[in-house]
């Protein structure tokens, strides 16, 4: 059986306008109706006091309470013949006429009808109670008697003259209900008006109101809006970059849980974006007359952060800037990495290419029958090492990498004034398996050390080193402990301050420091602060550490770090050789 096709549903926009008309019309109905039903009763009312008066008067003339009094006095009451002939019907029709009354009734004081616009009413009790008027009680009344519904008033005859109050009878006044009716008739046609005026301008304001909602929401159903909201959160709050949002009010609208991690601020939504607790270089991106630049490079939240801002624009509507924050730690510290390996690939082709001028030289010199100047150039070249780096006891590293690495170090400090020597507890028994981690951590304290030193007071420049490697079955532990003859750390400064990211105590405006290098004590005379972080971070990581193990003196020696590198090592030989130190209590040889 073929399925019949699926209605479309009414858009949101579509149903809010029906809703709107309808709860217009709905009102201008019930308003036409209370005002009607107001209308009625205040005419109803004014019915009943002009009954009230005239019922008054005729009851308060003269001749009618003489009238009454007789008929009342007598024996019974005269037949209609003669009522309908008599000064009381007459002067009732009269009032009725002039007046345009229903009725005007006048009765004795049993109730019976004296006067009455019909005939053959007359001397019959009347359709309604008269018991009130005739105990002496104005009363107003709204009923249907024999001439059909009305407004009216009973009012107590007294006898004239008398001075005793006796009620001889009571007169009725009444005006047709249907005269009411057609005076609210007539009061409804500018109430009519008034509804059609009041629901045509309900249309359009619903109207514009289904036309504005289209255009704050761009036309998209509540459905729409909520896959769009869930969508927005899952993608602000997913992804690994900063994202801030600043409305064109200068208020910031997103402040995504990176952005938070990486300024490591609360979420500042609803905050002025000039008052928010950022770096001013954000703030400098967004300035009415900054224009949409590459993207800058600064530190904040203890990390290396790079951040862009553009304009958002909607259909040439300026919706305010989008701020982007990546995080350039983790890229810092692989460019360290390469810069290391590249550095120890620079050493080693140089020692490869001295090596074999070497090994020609000897070659040569047996040649020629120089034995003696051969065994004499061995003996230097055991005396100096393989190469003639600028490191006093190079020959105590065998493991090529750390002897080409370090060599090159070397090189740099001596460029900068400053002496790299081996310390000569250094002892590496297996090769270096993880050049990469090893170069960084190394090559990092390393130049920090040869900072501290040119930034020192002490007229002998010197950095010492000293690696050892301890034996494991899962690989070797590298101990590496640097010294330099620096000024050491400021008094009072933490010991794990220093490795806090972005800390520093350089004086001068920072500058980029050689390669691998982060500026020890947090970057004291280069470097942004952040190599000792990402040393330790890197250390801690293959479950070793970075620490300080003494923080120097004003005047040198300086500041004594040690790292500590699990499995970097392999090929050691089993056992700890006698005398062998524990680097973690070793005092500062230099």
């Amino acid at each position: 059986m073929p399925r019949s096709p699926r209605t479309r549903p009414l858009r949101f926009s579509t149903q809010t306008l029906f809703l709107q008309l309808g709860v217009v019309l709905l009102v201008v109905l019930l308003s036409a109706a209370v005002h009607a039903w107001l209308t009625y009763d205040r005419v109803g009312r004014e019915a009943e006091n002009q009954a009230l008066t005239l019922a008054r008067a005729v009851a308060a003339d003269p001749s009618v309470q003489a009238d009454v009094l007789a008929i009342s006095a007598g024996a019974g009451t005269p037949p209609p013949a003669v009522l309908l002939a008599g000064p009381l019907m007459a002067a009732a029709e009269a009032i009725r006429t002039r007046t345009g009354a229903l009725f005007v009734v006048i009765t004795d004081e049993t109730g019976l009808r004296l006067a009455h616009p019909d005939p053959d009413r007359l001397g019959e009790k009347v359709s309604t109670d008269p018991s009130q008027a005739l105990a002496g009680q104005e009363v107003t009344t709204r009923n249907t008697g024999t001439l059909g519904p009305s407004a009216g008033a009973k009012v107590p005859v007294y006898a004239p003259d008398t001075g005793t109050g006796t009620v001889v009878g009571e007169v009725s006044v009444g005006y047709s209900m249907e005269s009411v009716g057609q005076s609210v008739a007539r009061d409804i046609g500018p109430v009519g008006l008034t509804a059609a005026g009041a629901l045509l301008a309900g249309m359009l304001a619903s109207l514009l109101l289904r036309r504005r909602l289209q255009r704050l929401t761009l036309g998209l159903e509540p459905e729409e809006i909520s896959t769009l909201v869930h969508d927005q959160v899952a993608v602000l709050q997913g992804v690994d970059d900063g994202v801030i949002g600043v409305s064109a009010d200068g208020r910031i609208s997103v402040f995504n849980a990176a952005a938070q991690r990486l300024l490591e601020q609360p979420d500042l939504s609803g905050t002025p974006w000039a008052d928010a607790p950022v770096p001013e270089q954000l703030r400098a991106l967004t300035r009415p007359d900054a224009a949409e630049a590459d993207a800058i490079e600064l530190v904040a939240g203890g990390s290396v952060l790079v951040a862009s801002a553009r304009k958002a624009l909607h259909r040439s509507e300026d919706l305010g800037w989008v701020v982007m924050l990546r995080d350039r730690t983790e890229l810092q510290q692989l460019t360290r990495q390469l810069d290391a390996v590249g550095t120890m690939s620079t050493a080693l082709r140089a020692q490869r290419h001295e090596f074999a001028n070497q090994l020609h030289t000897i070659a040569g010199l047996m040649s020629i029958g120089q034995h003696q100047q051969a065994r004499e150039y061995l003996a230097g070249l055991a005396a100096t090492g393989p190469l003639k780096f600028p490191v006093d006891q190079a020959e105590l590293l065998q493991d090529p990498y750390l002897q080409a690495f370090v060599g090159a170090k070397g090189v740099e400090a001596d460029e900068r004034g400053v002496t790299l020597r081996i310390g000569p507890e250094t002892l590496v028994r297996g090769q270096v398996t993880e050049p990469q981690d090893v170069t960084t951590v190394l090559g990092n304290l390393i130049d920090n050390a040869v900072n501290a030193a040119v930034s020192g007071s002490s007229p002998d420049r010197w950095v010492e080193l000293e690696v050892l490697d301890e034996p494991h079955n899962d690989g070797g532990t590298l101990h590496i402990v640097v010294a330099d003859s620096g000024d050491g750390l400021a008094a009072g400064t933490n010991a794990e301050a220093v490795f806090a990211e972005g800390f520093t105590t350089a004086a001068g405006p920072v500058v980029p420091a050689p390669a691998a290098a982060g500026g020890r004590n947090g970057g004291r005379s280069g470097g942004q602060g952040l190599g000792l972080a990402l040393a330790r971070k890197l250390a801690r990581r293959r479950g070793g550490d970075v620490r300080l193990l003494e923080p120097g003196t004003p005047g040198g020696p300086g500041a004594v770090f040690m790292a500590s590198l699990p499995r970097t090592t392999a090929g050691t030989t089993a056992g700890t050789p006698a005398g062998t130190q524990d680097l973690a209590g070793k005092d500062n040889n230099a």
